[in-house]
């Protein structure tokens, strides 16, 4: 195995302003990337489609609960983003197809370490969850038993 890469820029080392000036942050990349993927759809498309093409009909069928105009939707933005290329089939008739851009693939590595940590972390997400959950639905204006 290589060596730990140490050139790395990272979320605890990067120095920020104190206070972020707002439009620093909306300007960020990392903001606008999150903000690309936190949808509800868009993790889902690039995993399907980091295993192969889809045409969109395939796709669709592939997600059960998408509606056709939210895939449409999903599918534009990643698309505008660089991350999705349509291709246009010269049938009859015509069938589009979709697949990742190589930008699109150099995502998944990361994509892929997040899901990891997500996974291997699940259970102790759901215990630090709960007593903020509890402390929060007895409401800070209900008076006490």
């Amino acid at each position: 195995m290589s060596a730990p890469n140490t050139d790395v820029r990272s979320l605890v080392v990067t120095a920020l302003p104190t206070p972020v000036p707002a439009d620093e942050y909306d300007g960020c990349p990392v903001t606008g990337l999150l903000r690309l993927l936190g949808d509800k759809w868009s993790m889902l498309v690039l995993a399907l489609l980091g295993r192969r093409p889809y045409r969109f009909n395939e796709l669709h069928r592939a997600i059960g609960g998408i509606s056709q105009r939210m895939l449409t939707r999903t599918l534009r933005g990643l698309e505008s983003a660089g991350l999705v290329l349509r291709e246009v089939h010269p049938t009859v008739p015509p069938s589009v197809g979709y697949r990742l851009t190589p930008l699109g693939q150099s995502l998944l590595g990361p994509l892929s370490g997040l899901a990891d940590w997500a996974v291997d972390n699940e259970a102790a997400l759901a215990a630090a969850r709960r007593p903020v959950a509890a402390a929060t639905s007895s409401g800070p204006n209900r008076p006490a038993g």
